[in-house]
């Protein structure tokens, strides 16, 4: 897996991992620090993707392009064989991110002043979006032991019968990296559909599962329990092409489709890009011996930091989490202030980590740290960390 060890230079190349820096930290030089924050990988592509890439490229012709049954096939046979999901290709819309999808689905289906619902800490946009949009949060914060994070049910249920319009659900969660229980999804199906509340499940982390755990889509089990449930996948997070933007709003419920695509119409929303296309069709049909040697690196990359940094850094504590390639680490017991960590990891250590409480109040006393870059890299900003520490 030599294709995972090589340190490639990502500097001068747009990248806002490790070149926008100054912009994101308010440092006035970071070209000596390591990045180690926003979550894109330091891998290059899956090889057939480059290769579909450079054929699409070689055909010199870049004209207005369109999502073809290959492509849909391609997702819907994903679905299928990853995580047992049965979808129909009439239930898909294309989208440029899943960011951009979470916008268009709280543009669609609420108004300005309308409730979003969250579950905190959580993913930034989750908060921003909306925010943007003039719709109010209601945060539910979860339940965090030790590191370990659930839902808090009762709340859960009290923040609904706020006139909350939609949910956002992180599954699997982001930064804690947790997969909900099939128990706890089904809870969630059932009080959003006694509270009519509309579910958008974002599962852009789902194909990144370390060993022993399993990804349960939600509206695999709504089948079942039934409730309005809006999912956005995409490969762009599992093979790193978060910089082609590519992403699929997936429903049963021809009347949410239908809603979402006049949305589309409204804003003149084209097609994905020819790029875009063919990288999503090679990834879901070529790529999975490539993702599965992927997820042995990020599991060992996970657990060098786990032994190493706590050991060496009294008041750190990491748990193992179920997906993503993110860290969360606990560093409540070294009596540090966020504002105290970040100025020694940014200005002794050279590091860039983000701080908890980007993901809300919830986050706290957290870093996350991403893992997914050769364990070269790995190395070093351990290294970094304990001598920010000293």
């Amino acid at each position: 897996m030599k294709e995972f060890e090589q340190v490639i230079d990502r500097k001068q190349t747009r990248s806002v991992k490790w070149g926008n820096m100054e912009a994101v930290y308010g440092v006035e030089d970071a070209s000596d620090i390591l990045p180690m924050w926003i979550a894109d990988m330091d891998f290059k592509a899956p090889e057939p993707v480059i290769a579909a890439m450079q054929e699409r490229l070689d055909h010199g012709v870049f004209g207005y392009s369109y999502i073809c049954s290959k492509c849909k096939d391609a997702v819907r046979s994903w679905l299928s064989s990853r995580h047992g999901w049965e979808t129909e290709n009439d239930w898909m819309l294309f989208h440029h991110g899943v960011v951009p999808a979470i916008a268009t689905v709280i543009e669609t289906f609420t108004k300005v002043g309308d409730n979003i619902l969250i579950t905190t800490p959580v993913y930034p946009p989750f908060f921003n979006v909306p925010g943007h949009q003039s719709r109010n949060i209601v945060e539910c914060q979860l339940r965090e032991d030790n590191g370990n994070y659930s839902i808090d049910f009762e709340a859960f249920e009290k923040s609904l019968q706020q006139d909350v319009k939609v949910f956002i659900l992180c599954n699997p969660h982001n930064p804690a990296g947790v997969i909900w229980t099939e128990e706890e999804l089904r809870t969630i199906l059932r009080l959003c559909k006694q509270y009519d509340v509309l579910i958008l499940s974002d599962e852009i982390h789902a194909d990144i599962v370390l060993p022993g755990f399993n990804h349960i889509p939600l509206a695999k089990l709504a089948e079942e329990e039934g409730g309005k449930v809006i999912t956005c996948v995409a490969p762009t997070k599992t093979f790193n092409l978060a910089g082609v933007q590519a992403a699929i709003m997936i429903t049963k419920e021809e009347e949410l489709r239908n809603a979402l695509q006049q949305n589309a119409f409204a804003h003149g929303q084209m097609e994905l890009n020819a790029f875009a296309a063919s990288s999503l069709v090679s990834a879901y049909t070529e790529c999975e011996p490539w993702l599965e040697n992927l997820l042995e690196i990020i599991s060992t990359n996970m657990d060098y930091v786990i032994d190493t940094l706590p050991a060496a850094v009294p008041g750190i504590s990491i748990q193992k989490p179920h997906s993503t390639y993110l860290l969360w680490i606990d560093y409540r017991g070294t009596g540090l202030s966020e504002e105290e960590m970040m100025d020694r990891l940014l200005n002794k250590g050279r590091l860039a980590l983000e701080p908890g409480t980007k993901y809300g109040e919830a986050g706290r006393g957290f870093l996350r740290m991403n893992v997914a870059t050769p364990l070269a890299i790995v190395k070093e900003g351990v290294e970094r960390f304990i001598k920010a520490m000293q």
